[in-house]
């Protein structure tokens, strides 16, 4: 089996202000039939209605919005990204959970929350260099130290 996530569904209350959320963000889209599809490198990232997603998921929704146990991540290029990530969300009506500061692994991190509580770790990582299509590379822990 390849490791791979091709798509990242997130079950949102209302789609359209989930879709304005992450086009403040800078993302571009495409809504079909109320659903939108958003590239996110070589993977996607799917807006779609809580109640269809639990529908289609064979799944119960309590709908009480509390932490679904997943957080996002998005690496950038540089400390200074992560501070423009982080005013961008911020702008778009993000809840900052963690601000951004120096981690334990000599990056530069922190979490918001989307208008539907989805949680996003917004992350410089010297140790995970991004190639210039913005996929990364996970490195052999086993040759480190």
């Amino acid at each position: 089996m390849e490791q791979r996530i091709s798509l990242i569904t997130l079950g949102v209350t209302d789609v359209a202000r989930a879709k304005a959320f992450y086009e403040q963000l800078g993302w571009r889209g495409q809504e079909v039939e109320e659903t939108v599809f958003l590239q996110a490198g070589g993977s996607a990232l799917v807006l779609w209605g809580r109640d269809k997603l639990a529908e289609d998921a064979g799944v119960d929704d309590p709908g009480d919005g509390g932490f679904g146990g997943m957080a996002l991540a998005q690496n950038v290029r540089s400390r200074a990204e992560v501070d423009e990530v982080f005013a961008a969300a911020v702008a778009a009506g993000a809840e900052v959970t963690k601000p951004a500061r120096e981690t334990f692994y000599g990056g530069y991190a922190g979490y918001f929350t989307d208008p539907d509580g989805h949680v996003w770790e917004i992350a410089w990582n010297p140790g995970f260099p991004l190639a210039e299509d913005g996929t990364i590379t996970i490195p052999d822990f086993g040759a480190m130290g």
